[in-house]
């Protein structure tokens, strides 16, 4: 039995989730069918155009994303703080870019005279859109439905593309965002359809190799800030360099056709992190099916649990093999 969306996301424990979305039995996302020949590789332009729209609309930032065959996979990051400083007028101009809302609220956007009451309206509409607007499920729903859409309306058919419910996992600390964004970023490799990370076409990696070639950050992702001490910042609190190191050495590994362990200067992340060289390689290839729900240290998987409401802590052996190895 599925748990409730409840009992998968808790944001007082973490802003970042690892979201996972399928399609129904052999539907095609992207890719070639080997049967008729017919290429479906342009929809992952309208799926990685998609995301990014949602991310400026949403106070939801993109730390990762793969777009593959039949599958979709997303690192996401819930920013709460943003949306306390958007006005009645701000949040009701980002909700109607992608739907309707209320005859009041389109007035309202409109500068339209409306009554003290029909604002007080607006306002409370406005509350529970800001609301929606940092929460994952609706990011999902504005992502899928219209991808759905498009797909069937192209395959001339009707029904289910995607699974009924999307795939979360809390990410509860440093050393679990960064084993699943390199997951990620390495499943076109692992998947043998691209031989290196910058040859992975609609991939964060790929984006934020080729703007490091130019000496910057993509601004679509959320950024590496490489303050790895600080508390309170705008971005993911490690160095891209490393990063980007880590993510190359490990798909070395990772590719069949190449011998090779994780170097020295790999190594000073994954000691920073607590993570041994052997406990790495087996979450990048192995993330999903070593954690099936919350990831993190089993002090941080207690926590959440307790939080969350369940009755107990589920993959807490695996916390303690591989993200609590010294």
């Amino acid at each position: 039995m599925p748990k409730p969306r409840s009992q998968q996301i808790s944001l007082s424990d973490t802003p970042y989730y690892h979201i996972c979305s399928q399609t129904v039995r052999k539907a095609f996302l992207c890719g070639v069918d080997k049967e008729t020949g017919v290429s479906y590789e342009h929809r992952r332009h309208w799926i990685e155009q998609r995301i990014f729209k949602l991310s400026q609309v949403f106070a939801i930032d993109i730390c990762a994303h793969a777009v593959m065959n039949n599958h979709l996979h997303l690192v996401l990051h819930v920013d709460s703080e943003q949306v306390n400083n958007w006005t009645t007028f701000e949040v009701l101009s980002r909700w109607h870019t992608l739907f309707k809302g209320t005859l009041l609220t389109r007035q309202y956007q409109r500068q339209q005279s409306l009554t003290t009451f029909e604002i007080e309206i607006v306002e409370e509409t406005a509350q529970v859109y800001k609301q929606r607007l940092i929460d994952i499920s609706w990011f999902m729903r504005a992502l899928n439905e219209p991808i759905a859409r498009q797909a069937n309306k192209e395959d001339e058919c009707t029904g289910h593309f995607w699974e009924g419910r999307f795939k979360s996992q809390a990410l509860l600390d440093e050393g679990a965002l960064l084993a699943c964004m390199a997951y990620v970023d390495l499943n076109p490799v692992r998947a043998g359809i691209a031989p290196t990370p910058e040859q992975s076409n609609f991939t964060s990696i790929q984006l934020r190799i080729k703007a490091a070639i130019m000496g910057e950050q993509p601004t679509r992702l959320l950024p590496f800030t490489g303050h790895e001490q600080q508390e309170k910042t705008s971005g993911i609190r490690f160095s891209l360099k490393d990063y980007l190191t880590l993510v190359d050495e490990t798909g070395r590994v990772i590719r069949a056709d190449k011998r090779g362990a994780i170097d020295n200067k790999t190594a000073n992340i994954l000691s920073r992190l607590h993570i041994s060289d052997k406990s790495w390689l087996k979450l990048t290839t192995n993330f999903e099916g070593i954690f099936t729900g919350a990831v993190g240290t089993a002090e941080h998987l207690c926590e959440f649990t307790e939080h969350v409401g369940l009755k107990r802590a589920h993959g807490k052996a695996n916390a303690q093999a591989c993200l609590n190895s010294a």
